[in-house]
């Protein structure tokens, strides 16, 4: 399949359709990038070696650089959301179904950026094509074993993050034991701004490839064929989609940077660094591994974790649980969205 941007621009002449595709998936991306991507600098934030505005402005540049990047090094990532489901059949129906899919991410994405809520956007989005390609082909629609590579992934990001959070805090006080506390918070800042960068780097390469493997399929269905049949992301889909996930954190991340790293829990610069550490691995290992993972997950929970190092009390679990609820809702709700929609569409 011909992807240059002057076929593309070419094709979409004769099939309008392509362009409702771009529109969705650039706008799925910019919600990710201001629902999702703040996270991985919500620490640094937190702790203060980071000011808000800077902050935003590193995830926006690394993000870019880490959707380009990873992609040139791995494409792990999209092939699980390639195979995870199968659309196969009637074109037309499945490329409605998956139109359904984009909407109903994105209605979530926008609900939840509303309450504050750090919405995993990989999750919502892996939810809508399932209940997307569910509508289509029944059960068969949905490829188990490559699907279980998301719960394994949503497990693995919850637990590792936690614990390795709790682990880096110990590792932390126990190396800086004799130091200076002024000493410590200055080593803390470079390391924690370094890891700030690190973060939006592999955000950008996880939710990056999730929203233009989807481009890529929708745009296969638009001509007729079932699958792209690659994952050879052409140069300007994925300028266009780190262009869209770097405004979305420019312009919307400030919100979802005060729930998780100023209303959850409060820490101290080493504290930040270790929260940071931890969902550096915990993210890396994923995106090699080609598990779906969501940044919000990770960095929350090494966050739980690191204040759960000190004295559990000082993690606030009220604002824990409405992030946890989110996270557990967000598969029916975005499946039975659409699922519905696409009913809906296909029957047009």
């Amino acid at each position: 399949m011909d992807l240059t941007l002057l076929t593309f621009v070419d094709q979409a002449g004769s099939h309008p359709v392509l362009l409702v595709i771009l529109a969705l998936v650039v706008g799925v991306t910019v919600i990710s990038g201001a629902t999702d991507a703040p996270n991985a600098i919500a620490s640094a934030v937190s702790t203060r070696c980071l000011k808000p505005g800077v902050a935003l402005g590193l995830a926006a540049v690394f993000n870019f650089v880490g959707l380009l990047g990873m992609t040139y090094i791995s494409t792990a990532v999209a092939h699980t959301m390639f195979n995870m489901v199968n659309f196969s059949g009637n074109t037309h129906q499945a490329l409605m179904a998956l139109m359904a899919a984009m909407i109903a991410s994105i209605g979530w994405g926008i609900f939840c950026w509303f309450r504050g809520i750090p919405a995993s956007k990989s999750h919502s989005l892996i939810a809508g094509i399932t209940g997307g390609a569910i509508a289509m082909n029944g059960l068969a629609g949905v490829v188990l074993s490559e699907w279980m590579l998301v719960i394994y992934g949503m497990v693995f990001s919850l637990v590792a993050g936690f614990i390795l959070g709790w682990l880096a805090t110990r590792l932390i006080e126990f190396l800086f034991d004799t130091v200076e506390l002024s000493t410590t918070n200055k080593i803390c800042i470079v390391f924690q701004d370094i890891c700030a960068c690190a973060l939006s780097f592999l955000h950008g390469a996880q939710d990056g490839q999730k929203f233009m493997s989807i481009g890529l399929l929708g745009i296969a269905l638009a001509f007729g064929m079932e699958s792209s049949g690659e994952t050879n992301f052409p140069l300007w889909l994925m300028i266009l989609c780190s262009l869209a996930i770097s405004l979305g954190t420019l312009v919307g991340g400030k919100r979802i940077i005060k729930s998780v790293a100023m209303d959850m829990v409060k820490l101290e610069k080493y504290q930040g660094l270790a929260a940071s550490i931890s969902t550096v691995i915990t993210l890396f290992v994923a995106s090699i591994t080609g598990m779906p993972v969501s940044t919000s997950h990770c960095s929350t929970a090494a966050i739980m974790g690191v204040g759960a190092s000190k004295n559990l009390k000082r993690v606030n679990w009220s604002i824990a649980k409405n992030m946890v609820v989110a996270w557990v809702i967000t598969f029916p709700c975005c499946g039975l969205i659409g699922f519905l929609l696409a009913k809906l569409f296909m029957g047009l």
